[in-house]
């Protein structure tokens, strides 16, 4: 349902579903009059330039909307899939979380959650189209949002369908599977939209299958290119990482998060998945290339630019599936193509996004306690003696990591890297001994913590400039910065919060029904400017107050 401070004018109402069109042009920018893909803009930065709503006047932001979202099989639906009906609303007891950022076009927002999509004015929140997928199975965890090219929109479901609808309708074009959900795939990425590539991933761990990302055609949605992310025989690139084929067949590494590109480079990155079994790493003895790495792929064919693992033999369930956000910065009075991620290991690096030479890697994390170091090469050296044990060893941080999902956020002004954080312990629990264990090999128990921290990190050190500890519970926030000097994030009371991003000091903050779910973003529309998040199972916008 939709609760509006004000009334639509017919006017308003028709322009808000004429025209959805995507101009690709606009991938390539901050965002300013929309929000065009996952990140805003293929940089991952969750920058925007816009600067009406600012430092002086953010006390006069008021709430403008909130859209409830139904999912499920609602009276006007559009209904697709290949399922069977089902009673209940198909979340599969997960809840109607927004973890998706909408995308905004021509004034209209489209976001998601597992098996539905919606369309809903972005001057009112009055709600356009609501389509739902009848599933297959898959879990249901969450959903990233869409991916637009022209007037067709994309979204994958958890039972691996890539489906294709008409942004204006709601009606569906086309489904392809991905995927087979009966080898427990289950995807959950925003595609990301190249030229004509639609860019999709999965995710999955349950039966030990091996990882891969696919480049689609928007027309048909066939296969254009697949890049596994382990090898799957002798002689294949990373192969000597692995003990035999068995185990690189078997070997995880699933690519759940949106990537970033580089449109001169002409490369898209992405974060990879931990290695399987989960957490039980004696049939993989080696690295187990190329999980838990960042990977520069070509964007036309896939093929691999270059690697950084982060995690060599990953045994905590470190996935690398944090965005990789692109910097053009200076190192030692030279200008740079830089790439920045907060891992879930604890660690933040900086790596040369043409070439992938490591540039700064340190802990951000204070408790870290799994690592001897790092090599030569920037990567963290393990610590043998923290893996999974019968008899339990205490490891920090947790298999939920230092950081998670949640976006972070670069901006160009302050030269800082924002990044939302957890500080805490698990004791990890060898359960399989077996030399060839399945699945999820180990058990964890959790040891307390310190709670959660929004960090402010340079980067071109790696050190922490300023922090901010989030009171309360609840999970990790999603963040934006604004040339308005202000950095958006939630915190675990159920908080909007808007911080001056040069010194962490709060500037506002708004009660919401839940914690931040997602990502805020912002958007200029008939000359007013906007910021939406998601709470739960609602978008809230603000504008300053007329």
């Amino acid at each position: 349902m939709s609760i509006r401070h004000f009334v639509l004018t017919s006017l308003l109402a028709a322009l808000a579903i004429s025209g959805q069109t995507l101009d690709p042009h606009l991938l390539t920018k901050p965002a300013t009059d929309a929000w065009p893909t996952y990140n805003g803009d293929y940089s991952g930065r969750r920058f925007s330039s816009l600067t009406q709503i600012n430092q002086s006047n953010i006390n006069k932001l008021n709430l403008s909307w909130i859209y409830r979202a139904t999912p499920g099989e609602t009276p006007g639906a559009v209904v697709g899939g290949e399922g069977t009906p089902t009673p209940g609303n198909g979340d599969d007891g997960w809840g109607a979380q927004i973890k998706s950022t909408p995308l905004m076009v021509n004034g209209v927002l489209y976001f998601t959650t597992p098996d539905n999509t919606w369309a809903v004015d972005a001057r009112s929140g009055r709600e356009i189209w609501h389509y739902f997928w009848r599933t297959r199975g898959g879990i249901h965890i969450g959903n990233r949002g869409a991916g637009m090219y022209g007037n067709w929109l994309f979204f994958e479901t958890p039972d691996n369908y890539l489906v294709s609808l008409d942004a204006k309708t709601g009606k569906e074009r086309w489904h392809v599977e991905i995927a087979d959900v009966k080898q427990e795939y289950f995807s959950t990425p925003a595609p990301i939209i190249v030229g004509n590539h639609v860019i999709v991933g999965t995710g999955g761990d349950s039966l030990d299958v091996p990882g891969f990302l696919e480049a689609r055609d928007p027309e048909t949605g066939a296969v254009q290119w697949r890049w596994w992310s382990e090898p799957l025989k002798k002689g294949d690139p990373g192969a000597e990482s692995w003990p035999d084929e068995y185990s690189m067949r078997h070997g995880g590494g699933m690519t759940w998060i949106p990537g970033t590109y580089d449109p001169e480079l002409h490369l898209y990155y992405l974060g990879t998945g931990n290695p399987n079994p989960v957490l039980a790493g004696q049939s993989r003895k080696g690295d187990d290339l190329f999980t838990c790495s960042i990977v520069a792929l070509n964007i036309d064919t896939g093929k691999m630019a270059w690697y950084f693992q982060a995690s060599p033999h990953d045994t905590h369930d470190w996935d690398s599936a944090q965005t990789p956000v692109l910097i053009d910065g200076v190192i030692n009075g030279k200008p740079r193509k830089l790439l920045a991620q907060a891992n879930r290991n604890g660690y933040f690096f900086v790596l040369d996004r043409t070439t992938g030479k490591n540039i700064v890697t340190k802990p951000f994390l204070e408790t870290l306690n799994w690592s001897k170091g790092v090599n030569g090469a920037g990567q963290p050296i393990p610590n043998t003696a923290k893996e999974p044990q019968v008899a339990g060893v205490l490891v920090s941080p947790p298999s939920g990591g230092a950081t998670n999902w949640p976006p972070p956020s670069f901006d160009p002004e302050t030269g800082l890297f924002y990044v939302s954080t957890s500080t805490s312990y698990s004791e990890f629990y060898l359960t399989d001994t077996d030399p060839h264990p399945e699945g999820w090999g180990a058990a964890e128990k959790n040891a307390g913590g310190l709670g959660h921290t929004l960090r402010a990190i340079d980067y071109k050190t790696g050190n922490l400039v300023w922090r901010h500890n989030y009171p309360g519970g609840g999970g990790l926030s999603g963040l934006l910065t604004t040339a308005g000097k202000l950095l958006f994030s939630g915190d675990g009371s159920n908080h909007l919060i808007a911080f001056d991003p040069a010194n962490g000091k709060i500037l506002w903050h708004a009660g919401l029904a839940a914690n931040v779910s997602n990502g805020p973003e912002t958007y200029l529309l008939d000359g007013k400017q906007y910021l939406v998040v998601g709470a739960g199972d609602s978008l809230y916008a603000f504008t300053l107050a007329e």
